[in-house]
C-alpha cells in the first residue's frame, strides 16, 4: 500500500542532503520538517543557494527570497583535506563526518575519501591539530555544483549511518543492562556475615538498583 509524500517528505527531497547543519537544524530531514511547520524559512540553505530557494519555493508555495547570509554564502563546493603527517588519529573528525566520508581508526592516520565528501566541514572544527582544510573543487556553486545523484548518495550514507549508530547504541545498552543483572544477580547471591557486611550489600544494591533505573529512564525518554 502506497503512501503519499508528506510537505516535509518533499521538501527534503529538495534539499542537497549535504547535512552540514548551517540551515540551524541538525540536518536536511530536521530542516524540512522545521519548514513544513512553518518554523524556518525557504532561504537557510547555504549549500543548495539561490536554486536551492526556487526548488524550495516551487515544493512549499513560499515566495523566493534571497539566501539569509547568517547561514552562510552560496559558495563552490569544497572538500575537507587531512594533513597526514599532522594527523594524531583522535577520530573526532570521524564522528562529527554525517556521511561516512573519512577512512581511520584510533591511533592511525585518517583520510577523506573525496568523491564522498559533502564539504559540510563539520569535522573542521573538531580537531585538535587544526589538520584539515576545505579545498574548492569547483567554480560553480549551489545546485550547480551539487548534482541529484551526488544528494541522494549523500542522504543513503547520511540514513544508513544513524540506523549504524542507533544500532551500536541498542547493543551497547543490552550489553550494559546485561551486566548491571549479573551484577545485581551476584550481590544478592551473597550471605552477609554481619550487620556491615549486610549494610555494604544494601548499598551496592542501592548503586546497582539506581544506575538500572536511569537507564530505564533514558531509554523511555528516548522512545517517546
Amino acid at each position: 500500500m502506497s503512501t503519499e509524500p508528506t510537505l516535509a517528505d518533499r521538501i527534503e527531497d529538495a534539499l542537497p542532503q549535504t547535512q552540514c547543519t548551517k540551515c540551524g537544524y541538525n540536518g536536511c530531514r530536521p530542516y524540512a520538517e522545521a519548514i513544513a511547520a512553518g518554523d524556518a524559512a525557504i532561504n537557510q540553505c547555504p549549500p543548495g543557494g539561490a536554486e536551492g530557494i526556487e526548488r524550495l519555493s516551487a515544493v512549499t508555495g513560499r515566495k523566493v527570497i534571497p539566501l539569509n547570509p547568517v547561514h552562510g554564502l552560496e559558495r563552490p563546493r569544497a572538500v575537507a583535506y587531512i594533513d597526514e603527517s599532522l594527523c594524531i588519529g583522535c577520530t573526532l573528525c570521524i564522528q562529527a563526518c554525517p556521511v561516512d566520508a573519512i577512512v581511520g581508526a584510533a591511533k592511525l592516520m585518517h583520510t577523506i575519501v573525496p568523491a564522498l565528501c559533502t564539504g559540510c566541514d563539520l569535522c573542521v572544527a573538531p580537531c585538535p591539530v587544526d589538520c584539515i582544510v576545505m579545498y574548492p573543487v569547483t567554480e560553480t556553486s549551489g545546485w550547480a555544483a551539487w548534482s541529484q545523484a551526488d544528494a541522494d548518495a549523500a542522504r543513503e550514507r547520511h540514513d544508513f549511518r544513524a540506523m549504524r549508530l542507533q544500532r551500536d547504541k541498542a547493543e551497547n545498552d543490552a550489553r550494559l543492562a546485561e551486566k548491571a543483572h549479573a551484577k545485581l544477580a551476584t550481590v544478592n547471591a551473597i550471605d552477609p556475615a554481619d550487620a556491615a557486611s549486610a549494610a555494604a550489600l544494601e548499598r551496592k544494591r542501592a548503586i546497582i538498583a539506581a544506575a538500572m533505573e536511569r537507564a530505564r529512564l533514558k531509554k523511555a525518554s528516548e522512545n517517546q
